[in-house]
């Protein structure tokens, strides 16, 4: 089974939607046979790669409030983030792009596979919520990519190039064409589409049904004492 879930590393229900599936896979008979990939989405595609103001500041100024607006709404999302494990504390987290992190987890894709791209979405979202690190700081993504496992000229090489760029894009058109206009986003199997952070609960029934569709079980009809052959041999 594969989940595609699309998201943004700068995305707080991104970072709670992960746990709670991941709770869900917990109490799942086939977890091990669950291949999880990262798709890109910006959020905020319009973001400057040199920050210029807190998301704080951001938040207030786009919904109206000022910077106090702003921090109220993330103590909001902090104080639910607390409920499945997490420690927020991105007050002064810097608005700025996330492409180039997006690149690096394409490059993790590419060169380690769902597991290392995991790993490196893990550090990438840590580092912004719990660490409040500028998302766009070359230093950041570089300190995050090599700590799962990537090289570090290669980690350059990326950074200073476009490469990736194309499949971010192409990520951003797949959840176009898959109707999503927000994230968390998650595909399962290519036929299952949930929207947002659901409860663990929901992820549950989601996972035992796309299982159950993809692994029927074969309905016997008849009875059983038709002649037959079985371990101990055929009877005569």
């Amino acid at each position: 089974m594969q989940i595609e879930i699309w998201s943004d590393v700068v995305c707080p229900w991104c970072y709670i939607g992960k746990r709670r599936l991941e709770s869900a896979l917990a109490g799942f008979e086939h977890a091990d046979e669950v291949e999880i990939v990262w798709r890109s989405f910006q959020l905020d595609p319009d973001a400057p790669r040199e920050a210029t103001e807190t998301i704080a500041t951001h938040l207030g100024r786009k919904y109206g409030g000022g910077p106090e607006a702003g921090r109220q709404m993330i103590d909001r999302v902090t104080g639910i983030a607390a409920g499945e494990g997490l420690a927020f504390d991105y007050h002064d987290a810097q608005r700025a792009s996330t492409v180039d992190a997006h690149r690096l987890l394409h490059l993790a894709l590419a060169e380690g596979g769902p597991a290392l791209q995991g790993e490196l979405k893990e550090r990438l979202l840590d580092a912004y919520f719990v660490d409040a690190r500028n998302p766009a700081d070359r230093a950041v993504l570089s300190e995050a990519a090599v700590a799962v496992g990537l090289r570090e000229e290669r980690v350059a090489a990326v950074l200073d190039s476009d490469e990736y760029a194309d499949e971010v894009a192409a990520d951003a058109a797949q959840a176009a064409a898959y109707g999503a206009t927000g994230v968390p986003f998650f595909v399962v199997d290519r036929r299952y589409g949930v929207s947002g952070a659901q409860p663990s609960e929901l992820f549950g029934e989601l996972l035992e049904r796309a299982w159950a569709d993809s692994h029927p079980l074969v309905q016997v009809v008849g009875g059983d004492d038709a002649e037959a052959c079985g371990p101990d041999g055929c009877a005569t």
